[in-house]
């Protein structure tokens, strides 16, 4: 048998969350954010899901591939959905979890990735993966540099691709595989979430129904100094993000990474200034 993954009825007890994430890598939490929020998030995208094209034209047919047909994409969420980055990106529970895993190897951590992910019938099982693994060049071992999660939008259940991982693979020598009882389905209600290391094994599991598309809101987090997979100040450009709040911003790559104190310097720097400032006073355009 695989390694235990614990489940949690909502995300009051961050520590406890974040203990159980580090010690298996992966953690359930059945109420992550309320019905509410689930509720504002779903219509605030539904028009971008409506006009999304199924097997999306993507920046390398690798990728194209690794989603599949059967899939949609809306990208740089923070500017569909306030709600998303103002409730969702900044949640207490993540931020308790990148300040324990993250920020003991950074001044600030990022976002780095944060999509809507809508898996239609049809859609097949995507090879298992670490997130990790698009910044190849880290010699190895390293310590965690990826945080990640997907918050269910609608119910996750194995028959419509809920996500699955492999507890404990966090810990696993690179060439190992996981075998069919070490792997876990998310099932997790809509507001629900599924929370992992960038070196823990998941996939996305098949959708095998008839008529059930799989809603589900995936965000990364990872060290301030550190190439972004998506280029966030250009998803969400400045006119957008002033809307949005200091942490929002802050996440979102408008904040400098400020290593003074560690012995190091500036990062992110616009006319020598931190760009937050320049969006307050209304000199940074687009």
């Amino acid at each position: 048998m695989g390694s235990p993954i614990d489940r949690f009825p909502d995300s009051r007890d961050a520590d406890a969350i974040v203990d159980s994430l580090q010690e298996h890598g992966a953690v359930l939490v059945d109420r992550m954010v309320d019905e509410s929020t689930v509720a504002a998030i779903n219509r605030e995208v539904d028009d971008a899901v409506a006009v999304a094209e199924p097997g999306m034209r993507t920046i390398n047919p690798a990728i194209q591939a690794f989603f599949g047909p059967y899939t949609k994409h809306v990208s740089g969420l923070a500017a569909v959905s306030p709600t998303f980055a103002n409730d969702v990106m900044t949640h207490p529970t993540y931020l308790a979890a990148c300040d324990r895993v993250l920020l003991p190897l950074c001044s600030r951590y990022r976002l780095n990735l944060g999509h809507l992910i809508v898996r239609g019938p049809g859609a097949e099982a995507q090879i298992p993966h670490r997130d990790e693994d698009v910044w190849p060049h880290f010699p190895r071992p390293h310590p965690d540099i990826q945080l990640a999660s997907i918050l269910a939008l609608v119910d996750f259940r194995p028959e419509n691709g809920a996500t699955c991982v492999v507890p404990g693979s966090h810990r696993w020598e690179r060439a190992r595989q996981p075998v069919p009882d070490e792997i876990v389905h998310a099932e997790v209600p809509a507001g629900g979430a599924v929370i992992y290391l960038g070196s823990t094994i998941h996939f996305a599991g098949t959708n095998s129904t008839v008529d059930e598309w799989r809603r589900g809101v995936h965000l990364s987090y990872t060290l301030g100094w550190l190439r972004t997979e998506e280029n966030n100040s250009l998803a969400v450009p400045p006119r957008v993000a002033r809307t949005l709040s200091r942490r929002a911003q802050e996440l979102l790559g408008y904040a400098v990474h400020d290593a003074i104190r560690d012995g190091g310097g500036y990062l992110g720097m616009v006319r020598m200034r931190d760009p937050l400032e320049l969006l307050r006073d209304g000199s940074l355009e687009g």
